[in-house]
Order: structure tokens, then sequence, then C-alpha cells
């Protein structure tokens, strides 16, 4: 058995004097300073993405979203069935009840006046509540049928019903409902004597007179303006952007064009320099003259003009121009050789 060796500890120095661990100490202060640095840097850091957030763009967004709202808001989207009807319309109708509303419109015409016919169990009360926004500025007459005649509820809702025009709503309230227990079974008829009393207490000036307007919320106003507004300019933009896309194609197509016949005159340039060195191969095969080694030089040239054509891959048009010029100075350097040859010849003939 192997018996297991033990590290020997080391013992103190008594010489030597033992240091102590210590936590490092800030100085007075300087504790508040490193509070104040942590702070400014997440007040940085906030700062950087508020910048990033608030942008002309996210602006626009927030101002669409709050117009969405308001003209949400003012158009009733928090209304009830009864509000959302008498909004635009001067009579309500409940389920179940019987009542002509077409006839009870046009009996009431455009007077600042709403009929409102609710349900036996239904609530007055509250739905006075209810359309007081929607049918600001009118006369409310909520009834629903009881026995031999109707329940009735005023609801004069006409500029400072609760201020300085108290007294005239409180007078309205009372003698619009006046003589319509006279009619049980009959709506239209009290409908009608509504309508009179209506007229009544318009004419001894307790209430304005006036026809009833419907018109949209100005936030309704501002989404249809910014709707045109965004139409007119999108059409423009998409106009604009059009044209210039239609310039640049042409000008692209134009320049293909362009370019096509560039390469077109490239491929007879180089043909016709072929013919001229196949014609002269006949009259310089060996290199031992000085037109023979001007021959053999343009050869060369010619293969590496070809080389150099073939390679390029969708040469722009001073790639191909450079070629056309380079493709016509050989063959003008050939015209000198067959120049000379015809020289030559007649030199010999003579």
């Amino acid at each position: 058995m192997s018996r297991s060796r033990k590290r020997p500890t080391r013992r103190p120095n008594p010489s030597r004097p033992r240091r102590r661990r210590t936590t490092r100490r800030l100085p007075a202060g300087w504790d508040r300073l490193v509070a104040v640095g942590k702070r400014s840097r997440v007040g940085r850091w906030l700062g950087h993405q508020l910048r990033r957030l608030l942008t002309p763009f996210s602006f626009g967004v927030l101002g669409c979203l709050f117009l969405a709202g308001w003209a949400l808001w003012s158009g009733g989207v928090l209304d009830g069935p009864i509000a959302r009807e008498v909004r635009t319309s001067s009579v309500y109708v409940a389920p179940g009840v019987e009542l002509d509303e077409a006839a009870a419109e046009r009996i009431i015409g455009n007077r600042r006046l709403v009929v409102v016919m609710l349900a036996p169990d239904a609530d007055l009360r509250a739905g006075c509540q209810e359309v007081t926004r929607a049918a600001a500025g009118t006369v409310v007459l909520l009834l629903k049928p009881d026995g031999d005649g109707y329940d009735h509820y005023g609801c004069a809702l006409v500029p400072g019903y609760d201020g300085e025009n108290f007294g005239r709503a409180f007078v309205t309230e009372l003698r619009i409902s006046r003589g319509i227990d006279a009619f049980p079974g009959q709506p239209l008829e009290a409908v009608k004597m509504v309508v009179l009393n209506y007229d009544l207490l318009v004419k001894a000036g307790t209430i304005p007179d006036g026809a009833r307007t419907v018109s949209p919320s100005l936030p309704r106003y501002l989404v249809a303006g910014a709707a045109v507004l965004a139409v007119c300019v999108g059409s423009t933009v998409a106009y604009a952007a059009a044209r210039q896309a239609g310039r640049r194609t042409a000008r692209y197509l134009a320049r293909r064009e362009a370019l096509a016949d560039l390469r077109a005159q490239l491929a007879a340039s180089i043909s016709v320099l072929a013919a001229q060195l196949i014609e002269l191969d006949r009259y310089y095969p060996k290199p031992d003259t000085v037109n023979g080694r001007r021959y053999r030089k343009l050869a060369a040239e010619y293969l590496t003009l070809l080389d150099t054509f073939a390679t390029t891959i969708d040469p722009d048009e001073v790639t191909v121009t450079r070629l056309i010029r380079r493709a016509e100075t050989l063959s003008a350097r050939c015209r000198m050789l067959a120049d000379a040859r015809d020289r030559s010849q007649t030199a010999k003939t003579r």
C-alpha cells in the first residue's frame, strides 16, 4: 500500500510581518461621483434610445394615431345604439316597438327635436344620459308605452341648459310632452303632438329657432383632407418616379442600341482585317524581309486583338471604341503592306 504524502504546511515566520487584507475605500465624496456617473450613463443610454425613437416618422405615426383616435371618439365609437342612431337621425325606435320611423322623421323634419321610442322596461333617465353628447343642441323626448298612455322623460339639451338657460330648459322639458297621453296606441299622432308643442315653444321664444344640422366632426375633416393630400402627394410622387424610371430606361435602351452598333462595327472591322491578313499571307510566307516581319507582327497583333475581344465580358462603349480604333489602325497598316506589294510587283513588270 502506498502512503499518501501530505503537503507540508507553511508555518508563519515570526520575524516577517503578516499582511492584512483590507477593503479598498474610496476617498470622501467619490461615492457620490460614482453614483452620478452611473446615473449619467443611464441617462445617456435613455437619451440615445429616445433619439432613435423620436424621429420624424415616429412623430408622423403618433400624429396619425392621435388623429384617428380623436376621429373615432368624436364619431361615437363608444356610443350606445341610441346615441349612434340619433347622431344622424331625429327618431329612434327600439326593437319590438311599433312606430313608422320614416313617417315620424318626415313629421319632425329638420327641427331640433329628437324623439326616442323605447321598450316598456327601458330606463328613460339612462337613455337621456346616453344621448347627451350625440344630440347636443336639440330637445330630446324619450317615450315608452305605459298602459293607456306614455311614460315620458324630457331632455332639453339646448345651449346653456345647465347654466343661464336652465329655466327655459326646465320649462321645455315640462311642456314638450303635453297632450301625448290622448293618443294611446297611436305613436305617430303622439309625435305630431310633440312637434306642435315644439313649435309653440319656439314661437314663445323658450327655445331658439333654427334647423338641425348634422356635420361631421373636425377630425373627420382632417382625416379626409389627409387622405386627399396623401392621394395627391402619392400620385405626384408615383408620376415623378415613373417619369424618372422611363427616362432612365430610355437612356439605358439608347446606350444598349449604341453599344450594339459599336459591337457590329467592331465585328465588321475585325472581319475586314482578317480578310486583309489572309490576302497578304500569300505574298509574305517567310519573315526574311522587312515587309514579311511587318506582316508577322500584324498577324500577332491581330491575334491579340481577337483574344481581347473574345475574353472581354460585357464590354462598355469605351472598350469597344478602343478595340475599333485598334482594328482600324491594323487595317491601315495592312493597306500599307498591300500598297508596298503592289509597288514591288509593278517594279518587277517594268
